[in-house]
Parts: structure tokens; sequence; C-alpha cells
């Protein structure tokens, strides 16, 4: 998956703003204990990524 699929995702799911805040702010526990950012910054795929923040916020199986 492109970075710029996996950002158009996120904004469609979570509207821009807070798409925005989710990938800067929020730590997740299956990333390492890295944000969205720090993680795409340390090389992990956007793809495994998406399906972390997916995990984690209950998206729906076919918004997946």
């Amino acid at each position: 998956m492109r970075i710029t699929v996996f950002r158009r995702l996120m904004s469609e799911e979570f509207g821009a703003a807070r798409a925005e805040m989710l990938s800067v702010d929020h730590v997740f526990s299956g990333l390492g204990g890295r944000t969205v950012e720090q993680a795409l910054d340390d090389g992990v795929p956007a793809k495994e990524i998406w399906r972390e923040v997916c995990a984690e916020f209950d998206v729906p199986a076919e918004r997946r």
C-alpha cells in the first residue's frame, strides 16, 4: 500500500483533522509503542500500520 493511499484511508475513516491528530499523537502498542508517523519514518509498511489502526479503532471489515 502506498503512503498516499494510507493517508486517504485515514482521512476517509476519521476525517482530515482527526486523522492528522491520530497520526502524530496516538501511540500504538502494536507498532512497538510508536505513533503512525514514527512507524512510517522507521520504514514500517503502510499496510501493516493500517491494519493496526483498524484493529485499535474497530474499523469495520468492509472498510479495512
